[in-house]
């Protein structure tokens, strides 16, 4: 289920992170939903979504730090 746009992202995502960072985070789950389409590719037995998910989170934490008001703030 790859995201068209960034209104389509859950609302963990949209409620607390930058529209930026949104970006980031639609750009590489679509990229990892698509690398890992096949189950060989997956090194875990986590699903498809949930990879691409983590994959997503690790791509904005490159540029975002999650503050105290629990909202991500560039770095």
């Amino acid at each position: 289920m790859p995201y068209q746009t960034v209104n389509e992202l859950p609302a963990s995502v949209r409620d607390h992170v930058p529209v930026h960072a949104q970006e980031i985070y639609k750009e590489a789950f679509n990229s990892a939903w698509d690398e890992y389409a096949e189950k060989n590719e997956r090194r875990t037995e986590e699903s498809r979504e949930e990879i691409a998910h983590k994959v997503a989170w690790s791509a904005v934490k490159k540029k975002y730090s999650k503050g105290a008001d629990g909202n991500w703030h560039a770095d």
